[in-house]
């Protein structure tokens, strides 16, 4: 029977040796392998690709010091497939970008994350897992070029990435869980809504119960005060704070309408 089905275990080789009437168990059969020589090769481990780390293991001492980034999946309500990219500073908590797509490969990470370091400046580290976007050489050497040093998580280790997985099980009870997203659009107005409304106003535990925003705008006019300079002009500040209210305010009022016209 072993030779018939050489890729069967004992357990399985019990069952059919018992459907064809004979009284035997697995301790036996197992017995009588190995006495015959029969036992099953252990399954040989995967190799595993990892990304070369260019910088150590560090933690974020201040904004831009080390971002993080990773990927979560979701589905429409029609069953669309949706991925979304999120970019987290580990020190401010800011939610720098989540970009929603139907496919994200490592040439759009990229192109997001040049968009990114436009915006915010560029990180001095970037922590990731050994996802196949992330390892990509092309993208490891526009990194270099960009003076980011990567920093790799050990694989099958995501409590080594914990502020971003934290950052997701927010993501996915607030918002993922609680809403009904019919199409790619919707997703990413809806995602955006709750991007903002993380950063702007949700206090958070660990920056003593105020938002991302809130505590980098403290920690601008620290500097400020200090003399020592700032990472955003507090002018720049208020403005780019201002535009994310009222484009909050547009998007709030567009769903409400949105709604009263589908039950009106």
């Amino acid at each position: 029977m072993s030779r018939l089905h050489p890729e069967l275990g004992y357990p399985k080789i019990t069952r059919l040796l018992k459907d064809e009437g004979w009284k035997v168990g697995n301790r036996m059969v197992q017995r009588l392998g190995r006495e015959l020589g029969l036992a099953i090769p252990p399954k040989k481990p995967r190799k595993r690709r990892r990304g070369v780390s260019t910088g150590l293991p560090t933690k974020a001492t201040h904004p831009n010091h080390v971002w993080t980034w990773d990927f979560v999946h979701d589905t429409t309500m029609r069953g669309g497939k949706l991925r979304m990219l999120t970019v987290l500073d580990e020190y401010t908590r800011e939610c720098r970008c989540i970009h929603v797509d139907r496919r994200i490969n490592a040439g759009k990470v990229q192109r997001v994350m040049a968009r990114l370091i436009e915006e915010y400046g560029a990180p001095e580290h970037i922590r990731s897992d050994n996802g196949s976007e992330f390892i990509e050489k092309n993208l490891r050497g526009w990194l270099s070029r960009e003076k980011i040093k990567t920093l790799y998580i050990e694989p099958g280790s995501p409590w080594q990435n914990g502020y971003i997985e934290s950052f997701h099980a927010r993501l996915r009870e607030e918002c993922l869980n609680r809403e009904q997203l019919w199409t790619l659009t919707e997703a990413r107005v809806v995602i955006g809504d709750w991007r903002w409304k993380y950063n702007n106003i949700r206090p958070h535990r660990s920056l003593g119960y105020i938002s991302p925003i809130r505590f980098a705008q403290q920690l601008t006019q620290e500097g400020s005060e200090q003399g020592s300079g700032s990472t955003r002009p507090s002018a720049s500040f208020r403005q780019n704070l201002d535009f994310l209210y009222n484009l909050n305010h547009v998007i709030i009022t567009s769903r409400l309408t949105k709604h009263m016209a589908q039950f009106g």
